[in-house]
């Protein structure tokens, strides 16, 4: 048997499938025990038919290496992620009151600053901020919300607790990738599906569409939305093409924009020019118009800012919400949330380090070997240190980085992600490390994806899971296991 629960070794960690050895959590008994019924040619046939449908449905994603793109096939593993209902309920509750808090502090900060001036968040802190964008000062987007779609990474630590690792509130991407996940699991065990009360995620582009709707600045059932991308070399171009024919809408890129002297937002077709209610935009702000931001920038839209600041067009994300995806911001985070909720944070932060703080900054050059150290704003996993995966060399240079600018760098202890089973090249079961990446809408109301995409570490012992550095997915089973 390929899928021998018994000398399947989760032992060091808290494992997503098996309670120990042998036992399966009560949400997965079922699937563990189909598993573990099936031979290897069983076993093998399924896997195939996942890459074959990975192959004929054409999804991919893109990697950039030494200067060029590379478009591959998604990487996802057969064996689903099990979380039960009642576990993710708890869950999404910490997610919505989480995007609440932090879409009243960006609304806060471009326009009163209270939180500033009750000296609860630092002014230096706001004032060195990247993506802080002093063009948005003032400007009162749809019902106050700046983050109407966000990315939260989780991570379950050795006790079993899940944290929030870090938020993504620019241009969070994913969720194709989750959606696409399922569809390939309906065919691989449809059988499962039948048998369990899985809860549904391909809702997702139709909410999507609600959500953007519901911010449209003329009252129309059906207002003119469109998904603008960077084009076809950005590394989520897939996702934005797929987001965009699951929605209905278009998809354009800059170019394929303009705006009137009325200062509303034209879409050029072969009809002539037909007004835009709503931008879902998949361009960093930098890029975004090059009247307000980059001068040289090709790919925005000149004049967008002025049609957004007039209210005759919809951006998600609002530009300048990026402010609250800084990691130093994140730290604060849990004060945050107790500021403008009054309430105590449903899901903690990881243990965070601000070298920005003399002290904590002396703690992480002192300890960088035992340490993950990140950058304010990258994302991708580019730029970390991993302390215990560091050469000293590393160490050195990592530890100039942090005195040049300590206001750019946190660290956190090295945690001790959960594991879930994982079908290796090697045609074995065996427990690699994984995180969990939930979407959460906002306009009017609030919408928590069922799960989402959960991202793995396929190289034993590895900690990476970004799908840009080798990571790969998985499907992520959200389970009533009263439901039926």
């Amino acid at each position: 048997m390929l899928v021998d629960w018994k000398n399947y070794d989760a032992q060091k960690t808290y494992d997503e499938l098996l309670a120990q050895v042998d036992t399966p959590r009560p949400a997965a008994a079922e699937l563990c025990h189909y598993l573990g019924a099936l031979n290897d040619e069983e076993l093998k046939a399924r896997k195939d038919a996942a890459e074959l449908a990975i192959m004929v449905m054409g999804i991919t994603f893109t990697v950039y290496f030494e200067g060029s793109t590379i478009d591959r096939a998604w990487p996802m593993d057969i064996i689903p992620r099990i979380i039960p209902k009642k576990e993710w309920d708890h869950t999404e509750a910490g997610l919505t009151q989480r995007v609440t808090a932090l879409n009243l502090f960006i609304n806060d900060l471009y326009h009163e600053q209270k939180i500033v001036k009750d000296g609860q968040f630092p002014r230096e802190l706001l004032k060195s901020s990247k993506n802080f964008r002093e063009q948005c000062i003032g400007i009162k987007p749809p019902l106050d919300v700046w983050a109407h779609i966000c990315g939260s990474d989780l991570v379950r630590d050795k006790d079993g607790t899940l944290y929030v690792l870090e938020d993504n509130l620019r241009v969070p991407s994913g969720v194709s990738y989750m959606l696409e996940n399922r569809s390939v699991m309906k065919r691989v065990w449809p059988e499962l599906f039948e048998n369990q009360y899985i809860q549904p995620v391909d809702e997702y582009p139709s909410r999507l569409y609600d959500m953007l709707a519901s911010i449209s600045p003329r009252p129309l059932d059906y207002p003119q939305v469109v998904v603008l991308t960077p084009g076809i070399y950005n590394s989520a171009y897939f996702e934005h093409s797929y987001l965009a024919q699951n929605m209905g809408a278009e998809l354009v890129e800059g170019s394929d924009l303009v705006v009137g002297d009325d200062d509303c937002v034209y879409m050029r077709n072969i009809d002539g020019l037909k007004r835009v209610d709503v931008i879902y935009r998949r361009i960093d702000d930098s890029f975004l118009d090059p009247e307000a931001f980059n001068p040289d920038s090709m790919l925005g839209v000149k004049g967008l800012m002025r049609a957004w600041r007039k209210g005759n067009v919809a951006l998600a994300n609002a530009p300048g919400a990026g402010v609250a995806d800084d990691k130093v911001v994140y730290s604060f985070v849990p004060d945050i949330i107790k500021y403008y909720l009054g309430e105590d944070p449903i899901i903690p932060n990881v243990e965070t380090y601000r070298c920005m703080d003399e002290k904590q900054c002396n703690y992480v050059l002192a300890n960088l070997d035992k340490l993950v150290v990140k950058p304010a704003n990258e994302s991708g996993g580019y730029g970390m240190l991993v302390g215990p995966h560091s050469s000293s060399q590393e160490r050195e240079q990592f530890a100039e980085f942090i005195k040049k600018d300590p206001r750019n760098y946190i660290a956190q202890p090295t945690l001790s992600l959960s594991t879930t089973p994982t079908l290796c090249s090697d045609s074995r079961v065996e427990p690699r490390h994984v995180d969990l990446r939930p979407f959460i809408l906002q306009s009017d109301t609030t919408y928590v994806t069922n799960g989402g995409l959960t991202r793995v570490a396929m190289r034993k012992g590895s900690l990476v899971v970004n799908s840009s550095q080798g990571g790969g997915s998985k499907d992520t089973w959200i389970i009533d296991t009263e439901g039926k």
